[in-house]
């Protein structure tokens, strides 16, 4: 996985720690003119854990989804184009941990077309996040391992 720099959201950026709702994270990438993105080959959007996520102790959720917009103050007020929305995680005073994938997915080719500007927003619920820092950037293969139990390692 090679990771370029203008094709980075965030890196080590700090988690919003405002009340439930919809949070612009990290930089936007101008697209120039709304386009397929890609070409000939897939583009995924990796968002990984930097320093634990958590919360003040009660239980919520925090999601991330990858937008579009014609402005370069992307909105949150769901006039956006969504593109992917990983799944909510719970989050508490148990941190999700550094290292965390929170959402790996491929750019979707067909659908919602894209707008100008390309964003990753953060969704909590429930309760404000009081800690935790992602990275989010775009490459064009995703790193994939799995351990499985013995007898099947090599």
């Amino acid at each position: 996985m090679i990771l370029d720099k203008r094709s980075e959201f965030a890196d080590a950026v700090s988690c919003n720690t405002g009340a439930a709702g919809t949070y612009n994270i990290g930089d936007v990438i101008d697209l120039g003119v709304a386009r397929d993105l890609g070409g000939d080959m897939a583009l995924y959007l990796v968002v990984t854990v930097d320093t634990g996520i958590t919360t003040a102790g009660s239980a919520g959720t925090v999601a991330f989804q990858l937008v579009s917009d014609g402005t370069d103050t992307i909105a949150t007020n769901g006039t956006q184009s969504v593109h992917a929305v990983s799944s909510a995680r719970v989050t508490g005073a148990t941190a999700i941990p550094a290292g965390t994938v929170l959402f790996a997915v491929q750019l979707p080719m067909e659908g919602t077309a894209y707008e100008r500007y390309l964003a990753v927003q953060q969704v909590t619920g429930t309760t404000a996040l009081n800690a935790g820092k992602v990275n989010a950037f775009l490459v064009d293969d995703v790193a994939r391992w799995k351990a499985y139990d013995a007898p099947f390692q090599l």
